[in-house]
């Protein structure tokens, strides 16, 4: 806000004199109403006996100054004339001389008629002087208009009010539509004005006059001051143009501005100062034209658009379905968005923040003053919106937001699609250009149904799988990396923006933005479809469940619980010092919906792992008696999580085909992988997830094994439980980042023994693993026997598959055995065509407790088994008989995990194993195999 210059203080001499003037002034005033028919002439004839150049002299005290500032108009003077004279050199001469001009002009208008009505009205206090009627000067200025403009120079002045020092610092420079310029030279170089003659030139007619830019209708003192405090929800009716009687009254706020002045076509006319940044006049015009804006700063000039002058950009029907909680794409209607809009290319700018008594925009482009940026309401949608001219991509840019009590906060874009690199927060304008080229991929992605598809997942922490690579160099290498191995897909954490690295993904704040960390949106792009390109499909996790307390982010965003719940015992989650989702507002499960979708379309990611699902589920997780409330059932269920988890399931398989989406559930509820339109016993309807980690199947199994071989006899049921239940959900068996973690070991230092047994337990493990009912994922660095706990901050340690490194053998062999698993999981249909009914699946033998032998049959659609033996004891087992089909003639090995190229001791089957008619395990056949050490066997029909 400029301050006002210091007053000259009264002075009785001075007063007089301007008395002397008034008076003079009111019979010229009298000779207009008694001469008005000759007005016209007279005015063209007066204009050319004037002198050169009138110059405008500053006002000797407050009262004439603020007559001056609204009354008097200033005319530019023709080529070759006097230069004009500064407000502080003015001498008491000029002055004395100018009066008697006005007064020659007062008897000029007595004999030939008025030059123009005025009247003033002056308090010897210094307050304002006023009258009813339009000014058309006088002594102090003149003006030479065409017919086409209204041409006025900025007048000098003797106490010109000047920006603070750090004004320049501050000026909203819109880089793409605003060129710079000295501010002396700015007319003369951006808008040349039609130079019009003060008087008759040979040869030359002279210029007609239109009317002078007259004072606008005084801005509303309430206007004003909402404008000025950030609280105003209409700025568009009181800035840009508006149609008033005697023409278009043209209004900015343009804090800081020396002068403001309107370019449209020929038109040049500069607006009043009204002050505290406020700029208006009243042009003579029909209709309000396309214009521009040329904004004067200390030493900078500026041509821009006026923000104030564009309709809304948002439709009824975009706000029709925000308001109801079913915009689906709700990303392509909030937040940034490059655009052109009116012919103009600018950005758009909208915000849900319902609560908010206003919103303006404060970012990079205005160096981060939001002031002369008020955002409008749209309605009862408590959206905000605002077109900004010149504004375009990679601009950095936050709301700044008045809340209920007055007070201010400044919030990163809920829907930015890009944001800084931590930890900094800004959102950045974005517009992606990437063009993919995964239509192979996208087009077969639905052929299969991904529960009756083969499935491992390689799941990968970006920042630390190689540390220090972008998305783009991670493209470069993890594809290959991840195709060499033959997963089937890859698990990225974390994906969406957050701001602690320590949290791994799992308290974002950017929803809708990939991580700056490792690039830019596009340069993810580029991951996905690098992956895709080599057949890897791409999975990520979802963290709809709670979000952090950050007061920059979504926290009482508005001033009032807005994306959390509004009490505060639902609001905060107990384990995390997170804020839960409030699930019952319909604009906030529209949020959560929406990203779901967001991901899957903008990013082309092929499956969600939603996290914490449990968390969401129960009203009473992690909280004891009295720190919760029933539901309206009188339950323990979160009603609204349910329905959010149905309603984003639902959407998210309407809309993507060939998507899947995956929970993180680690209680008993019924449903989870049900249709979502189907009751189960509990009442209720499924959740509609497509698969389902298998917490309790991970927690047995490695508890199991975590227990020396001889001890393993007493815990064997850990091993075989999980089939009690395989089928009551489509599940996925995870060794997931949380399992080799904080304490926990990793996965080959959980198993007991030597070194030699740890391994080999661990290559059973995994020959088990892939054989059992269900989905594989394994963490990244379990695959080759990494001894350290992982660690966000150096990743896994890819030294030991060094071949300089002496126990290098050791930890390829397991990542061998980890390619091979894969590569027979594929080609073996029975291993992963029936994972979700029952007829895929037959014990063999499961009860041999104090052999720590498992066996069992696994089928494809068209019956076709494969054997699959586990032995979790560190003996051979001699001519170990087991029941199979008679209808097999022969078995083949098809893999060992005690072969000597895994690390094993090479007790294998290299020749085809043939059935004997004896019964044995309820069957009516049975083979004898010679059982190696801490190992599992697969065998499939020969």
């Amino acid at each position: 806000m400029t301050p006002s210059p210091p007053s000259d203080g009264s002075n009785p001499k001075k007063e007089a004199t301007a008395k002397k003037a008034v008076a003079k002034k009111t019979v010229a005033k009298k000779a207009v109403a008694k001469k008005a028919v000759a007005k016209k002439a007279v005015v063209k004839k007066a204009a050319s006996e004037k002198t050169a150049a009138v110059k405008k002299v500053p006002a000797e005290n407050a009262t004439v100054k603020k007559v001056l500032a609204e009354n008097a108009t200033a005319e530019k003077a023709p080529a070759g004339t006097a230069k004009k004279v500064t407000a502080k050199k003015v001498t008491a001469k000029k002055v004395t001389a100018k009066k008697a001009a006005a007064k020659k002009a007062a008897e000029k208008a007595t004999a030939k008629k008025a030059l123009t009505k005025q009247a003033v009205a002056e308090k010897a206090t210094a307050k304002k002087a006023l009258t009813k009627q339009a000014v058309a000067e006088k002594a102090t200025a003149k003006k030479a208009l065409t017919k086409q403009a209204v041409v006025k120079t900025a007048p000098a002045k003797t106490a010109a009010k000047k920006a603070p020092a750090k004004a320049a610092a501050r000026v909203p420079a819109q880089k793409t539509a605003a060129k710079k310029v000295p501010a002396q030279k700015a007319p003369a170089k951006k808008v040349p004005a039609r130079k019009v003659p003060a008087q008759k030139t040979p040869g030359r007619s002279p210029a007609v006059e239109p009317p002078a830019v007259a004072p606008s209708p005084a801005l509303d003192a309430v206007d004003r001051e909402r404008l000025l405090h950030g609280t105003h929800h209409d700025p568009h009716s009181v800035l840009g143009a508006h149609p008033a009687p005697g023409g278009v009254v043209f209004r900015a706020f343009r804090p800081y501005a020396l002068s403001v002045t309107v370019l449209s076509g020929d038109l040049r006319a500069e607006l009043h100062d009204d002050g505290d940044g406020f700029f208006s006049g009243l042009l003579p015009l029909e209709e309000a034209p396309d214009y521009r804006l040329l904004v004067t700063y200390e030493g900078t000039v500026l041509e821009t658009e006026d923000a104030y002058r564009f309709l809304p950009t948002l439709g009824e029907l975009d706000l029709h379905l925000i308001g109801e909680g079913r915009h689906e794409q709700l990303w392509t209607v909030l937040g940034a968005h490059p655009m052109t809009h009116q012919g103009v290319t600018g950005t758009r700018f909208s915000v849900w923040a319902p609560n908010a008594r206003g919103v303006r925009l404060a970012g990079t482009f205005n160096f981060w003053d939001g002031t002369g940026f008020p955002m409008r309401s749209l309605g009862s949608s408590g959206v905000w919106e605002l077109f900004v001219p010149g504004v375009g991509e990679g601009e950095l840019y936050k709301f700044d937001i008045t809340r209920p009590d007055g007070s201010h906060t400044l919030r990163a874009d809920p829907l930015a699609r890009r944001t800084e690199e931590p930890p900094a927060t800004s959102s950045v304008v974005h517009a992606s250009h990437y063009e993919w080229g995964d239509e192979e991929w996208l087009a077969r992605r639905a052929d299969r149904p991904v529960h009756e598809a083969p499935f491992s997942v390689y799941e990968v922490h970006l920042p630390s799988w190689r540390p220090g690579l972008s998305y783009r160099r991670l493209a470069e290498q993890l594809p290959a990396y991840v195709k060499e191995l033959g997963f089937t897909h890859v698990e990225l954490m974390p994906v969406a923006e957050h701001p602690f690295g320590g949290s791994w993904g799992y308290q974002v704040t950017g929803f809708y933005a990939p991580t700056a960390r490792l690039g830019t949106p596009d340069d993810f792009k580029y991951l996905v479809d690098a992956l895709h390109r080599a057949g890897i499909g791409v999975l990520m996790d979802w963290v709809p469940a709670h979000f952090p307390r950050d007061d920059w982010a979504l926290a009482e965003f508005d001033g009032r619980p807005l994306y959390e719940h509004e009490d505060p015992l639902r609001a905060a989650h107990p384990d995390w010092g997170t804020l839960e989702f409030d699930f019952g507002r319909r604009e906030v499960r529209n949020f959560l919906v929406a990203n779901a979708v967001y991901w899957c379309e903008e990013f082309h990611i092929d499956g969600l792992r939603v996290d914490a699902v449990a968390s969401m589920l129960y009203l009473d997780y992690s909280r004891e008696p009295g720190q919760w409330t029933p539901n309206e059932q009188g339950g323990r269920e979160n009603l609204d999580a349910v329905a959010f988890l149905q309603e984003m399931n639902a959407t998210v398989y309407r809309r993507n085909p060939g998507v899947v989406t995956i929970a993180e559930e680690s209680t008993a509820w019924d449903g989870v992988t049900r249709a979502t339109h189907h009751r189960g016993p509990s009442g209720f309807g499924g959740l509609g997830f497509g698969l389902k980690w298998n917490m309790g199947w991970m927690h047995d199994t490695l508890q199991y094994v975590s227990h020396e071989p001889v001890h393993r006899k007493y815990h064997h049921h850990e091993m075989t439980f999980s089939m009690v239940y395989a089928y009551s959900e489509n599940y996925v068996l995870p060794i997931s980042h949380d399992e080799v973690v904080h304490g926990k070991r990793s996965l080959v230092s959980k198993m007991p023994g030597d070194w030699w047994q740890r391994r080999a337990d661990l290559r059973a493990y995994l020959g088990f693993m892939w054989a059992h009912p269900g989905k594989q994922l394994l963490f990244m660095g379990q695959e080759f026997a990494q001894g350290a706990e992982w660690s966000e901050a150096h990743g896994p340690d890819w030294w030991l598959l060094d071949p300089d490194y002496g126990a290098e053998a050791d930890h390829r062999g397991v990542r061998d055995l980890v390619r091979d698993l894969n590569a027979v999981y594929r080609s073996t249909p029975a291993l992963w065509e029936r994972d979700t009914t029952p007829d895929g699946f037959q014990w063999v033998v499961g009860d041999a407790a104090d052999d720590n032998v498992l066996a069992f049959l696994r089928y494809d659609a068209d019956g076709t088994p494969l054997l699959a033996v586990s032995h979790f004891s560190p003996v051979v087992r001699q001519d170990y008989r087991l029941g199979v089909p008679d209808d097999i003639p022969a078995w083949h090995e098809v893999l060992n995990t005690d072969a000597a190229s895994y690390g094993g001791s090479d007790v294998t089957h290299p020749d085809p194993v043939k059935p004997e008619p004896q019964g044995w395990h309820g069957r009516p056949a049975s083979i004898r195999l010679t059982l190696p050490p801490l190992a599992t066997v697969w065998l499939r029909p020969a």
